[in-house]
C-alpha cells in the first residue's frame, strides 16, 4: 500500500457530509429523485433504471433476503459482465465473519483477484443498497466500471429513524463523491423499494 505524506500546514479538511445511515414484484419502477440528504439532489444527472437493471436488482433482493434468513442485515450484491452474465454474487456475512464482511467488499476483492483491469472496467456491480464509504472506495480502487443500487444511504437512514434504530458509527457520503469515472445509477422506487425496506424492518424488529 502506498502512503502519501501530507503537510499539516497546507491542508484544511472540510467535510461536506450527509447525515444518513446505511438487493420482488413485477410493477413498474423508476428512479427516485429524493436520494441525498440535506436536500442535495443530483438524481437528474443519472440515467433511469432499465428493465435489465431491475432484473439484476431483484437478484440482489433475493440475496439480501438470504442474508436476513441467516440472521444478518439484508444486503446482497452481484457482478455482471459486458455479456450480461452474472459472474459473482455475495451477501452480508457480518454475523459470520466480522463487521467488514459487506458483500460489495467481497465482490471487489473477487474482481481484483479474478478479472483484468479491462474486464473490471466493463463490469457492473448491482447491490441492494448504496455503498458505505468503505465499499465505495474499494469499488473505486478496483476500478469496477458501473454501479446500480436499489436503495440509497439516505433512504436507509430515514427508515432506521422510523424503526427507532440508533445511527451508524460513521457518516455516509454519496458514492458520486468517492468514486471517479463510474457509471452510477439508483435508487429505484415503487414495490421493489418497499420490498427492501420491509427486509430491513424485519431485521431490526428481531433485535
Amino acid at each position: 500500500m502506498k502512503y502519501r505524506t501530507i503537510s499539516l500546514l497546507l491542508v484544511a479538511i472540510a467535510v461536506v457530509g450527509c447525515n444518513t445511515s446505511k438487493k420482488m414484484n413485477q410493477n413498474n419502477y423508476s428512479l427516485d429523485s429524493s436520494t441525498l440528504s440535506d436536500g442535495n439532489n443530483i438524481e437528474n444527472s443519472k440515467a433511469e433504471l432499465t428493465e435489465k437493471d431491475l432484473k439484476y436488482l431483484k437478484q440482489c433482493l433475493i440475496l439480501a433476503e438470504d442474508a436476513l434468513m441467516a440472521g444478518d442485515e439484508p444486503f446482497g450484491s452481484i457482478l455482471v459482465n459486458q455479456r450480461d452474465e452474472v459472474i459473482a454474487t455475495a451477501r452480508n456475512r457480518v454475523n459470520e465473519i466480522n463487521v467488514l464482511a459487506h458483500p460489495e467488499i467481497e465482490l471487489a476483492k473477487w474482481a481484483a483477484e479474478n478479472l483484468s483491469e479491462e474486464e473490471r472496467k466493463n463490469t457492473t456491480m448491482y447491490t441492494s443498497g448504496e455503498h458505505c464509504p468503505m465499499c465505495a472506495t474499494a469499488h473505486g480502487w478496483v476500478k469496477i466500471g458501473g454501479l446500480v443500487y436499489l436503495h440509497s444511504s439516505h433512504q436507509l437512514g430515514e427508515w432506521l429513524k422510523e424503526f427507532g434504530v440508533k445511527d451508524a458509527p460513521i457518516n455516509f457520503i454519496p458514492v458520486e463523491d468517492l468514486i471517479k469515472d463510474a457509471d452510477i445509477k439508483g435508487p429505484a422506487k415503487g414495490d421493489l423499494i418497499e420490498d427492501i425496506k420491509q427486509l430491513h424492518k424485519r431485521y431490526h424488529q428481531r433485535k
